[in-house]
């Protein structure tokens, strides 16, 4: 218990967090038009690709993170394209994302370093920490809350701005109403299209922030496959929230405090096959509690 009491133990669950924040907020943006983003996981893992090379090839953390960010936001580009232009089903375009990511960031990986497993053999440059003053000389508060990447901070005033944004400002507003009833937004001007374009665009660029967390910040390196389902977890995680910014978060920081658990439990000589499978084991959970609040929703719907 004492482990779980440590500041070191709340560090790790808010470094943990940061990706799926970031992933909460795009999950966010992109349903509340009324179009599930299936691709994040995809899109995170391109962004981390693109972040880690970019940054070790010119050794500059910010071109790594712009180039990370551009990389996520054109698959979002893309897939808009196929869902609004061509028709195609939305989650069957976002499954297409995920796979093409998977594969393409492996063959690419394999024709710059010759390794298909890391970019490790790469001088990558990382995203700097930042100690914060007066806060890190608090006691246990600075220890939780000071020297974390700068994507950290970035991560957990995005959710205060995406609250602000969805709530309080005339765009939120339209893109809501257009995930609410896309007719009644066509009657009153609202164009239906540019929205979700527009939703699926701020849903890949806060979807490239958290890939090029894990490649430099939460690591210095690219690895296979490493987004590792944080996609689909933080869609679990904004389903838990629903349409509030701050409920994301809190779904998000929820997994982060099972994955930081999970690590912590190694070290009492439990299998990390079992401890790997908390974070999934919450997400089946919620996902369980997330269908049966829609079917009794649906059921009272009927009954009025």
């Amino acid at each position: 218990m004492s482990d779980f009491l440590n500041p070191q133990f709340w560090y790790s669950v808010i470094r943990v967090s940061t990706p799926l924040l970031f992933g909460v907020m795009a999950a966010l943006l992109s349903s509340i038009t009324g179009t599930i983003n299936i691709g994040i996981e995809g899109m995170m893992l391109m962004s981390a690709f693109w972040g880690t090379i970019i940054a070790s090839l010119a050794q500059n953390p910010w071109l790594g993170l712009l180039a990370g960010i551009a990389s996520s936001t054109m698959m979002a580009v893309i897939l808009a394209y196929f869902h609004l232009k061509l028709k195609t089903d939305l989650v069957i375009g976002g499954v297409a994302l995920n796979l093409l990511s998977s594969g393409l960031t492996v063959f690419l990986l394999y024709l710059i370093t010759g390794d298909k497993g890391s970019s490790a053999s790469l001088k990558s440059a990382v995203i700097p920490r930042l100690d914060i003053p007066f806060l890190k000389d608090l006691p246990f508060v600075g220890r939780v809350l000071s020297g974390h990447n700068v994507l950290t901070y970035i991560a957990i005033i995005s959710v205060f701005v995406v609250h602000y944004l969805v709530k309080k400002t005339p765009l939120g507003i339209r893109m809501r109403a257009v995930g609410e009833n896309p007719g009644a937004a066509v009657s009153v001007g609202i164009s239906v299209h540019r929205m979700k374009f527009l939703s699926l665009i701020l849903s890949g660029i806060f979807a490239g922030f958290g890939g090029a967390f894990l490649s430099m910040g939460y690591v210095s390196w690219f690895a296979r496959d490493m987004t590792s389902g944080r996609g689909f977890i933080a869609i679990a995680a904004q389903a838990l929230g629903g349409s509030s910014a701050l409920f994301g978060a809190f779904g998000a920081i929820l997994f982060g405090i099972a994955e930081a658990s999970g690590i912590t439990l190694q070290s009492l000589r439990i299998p990390s096959e079992i401890t790997n499978m908390l974070p999934f084991i919450l997400t089946l959970i919620v996902l369980v509690i997330y269908a049966r609040s829609r079917v009794r929703s649906h059921s009272r719907i009927q009954e009025q």
